[in-house]
């Protein structure tokens, strides 16, 4: 997929919509050649997603084995806003906690007081934090309107065919 195939995509309203929600599902494969699928908090900076975690995350070795990735976002609604992203993982080990897991927690409901406790809890137990950083190399937008999964837009495509005939 071209670059500005992928910006255009992410352009989308629907696509802006879900790249400012909070919890995407990561996949990857795992070290014993298993695939996981697992959610994780992420921020949309406009050009990459980044996702935090510990240092220690079983992720993380997978990760830097093979560090080719998939996300969804979605909504769990019916029909459902689905946006799908490929691209490979970039780890960053920052000291602290960095912004984005901040940012990504942001929508978390607490009364400022609970914010104050929850981050000073945070911080008394992280050190150091990874930066996962992805960068697109793919992405579709299904929306059950405009687009639909590939399947299904072939199957209509041979009903359309059928019916010429």
């Amino acid at each position: 997929m071209e670059p500005n195939e992928i910006t255009e995509v992410l352009n989308r309203p629907i696509s802006q919509d879900l790249l400012a929600r909070d919890i995407t599902r990561l996949a990857y494969v795992a070290k014993d050649g298993t695939p996981r699928a697992v959610p994780i908090g992420f921020t949309w900076n406009g050009s990459e997603i980044v996702m935090c975690t510990a240092t220690n995350a079983p992720k993380l070795p997978a990760l830097r084995a093979n560090p080719a990735v998939a996300l969804t976002i979605d909504t769990e609604v019916h029909p459902p806003k689905i946006l799908l992203v490929r691209g490979r993982a970039e780890l960053d080990v920052v000291d602290g906690i960095p912004e984005e897991y901040l940012q990504a927690s942001g929508t978390y409901e607490m009364t400022p007081e609970q914010r104050v406790e929850w981050e000073a809890g945070v911080r008394s137990l992280y050190d150091r934090m990874v930066r996962i950083v992805v960068t697109p190399t793919w992405a579709k937008l299904i929306d059950f309107e405009t687009t639909l999964p590939s399947a299904v837009e072939e199957l209509i495509r041979q009903r359309d065919e059928r019916e010429r005939a």
